[in-house]
């Protein structure tokens, strides 16, 4: 008999000593990561299904409202000015490209609207430009979700009160393993932001990504922090790394498939109310790896055919892919059943 897949999930989450009880300390997260593949599994869609419809998915789309020429280092990243890559600085988009994005990506079935800036931190003069952003897609019909890079407590209430419902301030990754992808801004300096969204009453998206060659104790790592803040986001994507030319993280060795679906699956353990977002990394990923992620507790999407600067798969093959395994969109009406 195994004795780690016969520990209930109760008792796995233990804490260590000097770790509040209602804290997951890194190694009961790791012991999560140590359960038999299938074992994992079982027990991220029983978590899933006493949390959420297991035949619903949530869509989002990504618009990229100011590209390149960002002053972080962040080893990942092609919109970075530190590396030589393809990526061409823009400057900010203007308001009405914003809402005709929106209402396309509404037409093909989005929900939330995330806008990304690639900035270290927005500017005083750039603030009434993101805010009438806002303002314009929510009287779309859609949530709004923007990342921008740092923010102080008055730029987080100046988006509050515009209505911005997510932001997006991701932590990447383990803190021990942090500082080996970037070195422009600190770990705390990512806590701080959150902090100040928190504060500001705007729901938080915060998640990371994998496949940057750190070790599964430091995946197990980042999601105790991410399980650990309080409350812990209310949305959280997991990205696979895309290993972009010129970047640092180029010739980084990718990931073992099913290890991704493991981070998938104690993400939804370990956050049970969260919507965990199947994020960059998708165009790599084939439809059968994909169909594992959504078994495993992954109940968003990025949908459409971009990302921030990557590919990202096509919104019929999305469709496809639903219609294969029997998922909708959040929102959407069930199927009828066939006629007697």
């Amino acid at each position: 008999m195994n004795t780690v897949a016969s520990i209930p999930v109760s008792a796995i989450r233990r804490p260590e000593a000097g770790v509040p009880a209602n804290r997951w300390s890194v190694g009961a997260v790791e012991a999560l990561f140590e359960l038999p593949f299938m074992e994992l599994l079982f027990r991220a869609q029983q978590v899933h299904r006493e949390h959420f419809d297991p035949s619903e998915v949530q869509l989002s789309t990504l618009l990229s409202i100011k590209t390149g020429g960002c002053s972080e280092d962040c080893g990942y990243c092609p919109q970075s000015a530190h590396h030589d890559t393809e990526v061409e600085a823009d400057k900010l988009m203007q308001l009405e490209q914003v809402l005709a994005a929106a209402r396309a990506a509404k037409a093909q079935g989005a929900t939330r609207f995330c806008m990304g800036a690639a900035w270290r931190s927005p500017k005083e003069r750039d603030m009434e430009k993101v805010t009438d952003m806002v303002q314009g897609v929510r009287a779309l019909g859609l949530e709004t979700c923007m990342t921008l890079g740092m923010l102080d407590p008055g730029q987080a209430r100046q988006l509050k009160d515009a209505g911005l419902d997510y932001y997006n301030h991701n932590l990447d990754s383990a803190p021990d393993f942090y500082g080996q992808i970037i070195s422009t801004r600190t770990y705390q300096d990512r806590l701080d932001t959150l902090s100040h969204v928190r504060e500001a009453g705007i729901n938080v998206c915060c998640g990371g990504i994998v496949g940057l060659g750190e070790t599964r104790a430091q995946r197990a790592g980042l999601i105790a922090q991410l399980a650990n803040l309080d409350p812990y986001p209310e949305s959280v994507p997991i990205n696979n790394l895309v290993a972009v030319p010129g970047t640092p993280l180029e010739g980084a060795e990718p990931i073992d498939p099913f290890e991704f679906v493991r981070t998938i699956a104690v993400a939804r353990i370990t956050m049970p109310t969260t919507m965990v977002r199947l994020s960059a990394g998708r165009e790599q990923m084939d439809d059968a790896l994909q169909a594992l992620c959504l078994a495993a507790g992954a109940n968003s999407i990025f949908y459409g055919d971009q990302l921030l600067t990557t590919a990202n798969p096509q919104a019929e093959r999305d469709r496809a892919l639903f219609e294969r395994l029997g998922l909708r969109a959040q929102g959407a009406r069930p199927a009828m059943p066939p006629a007697a």
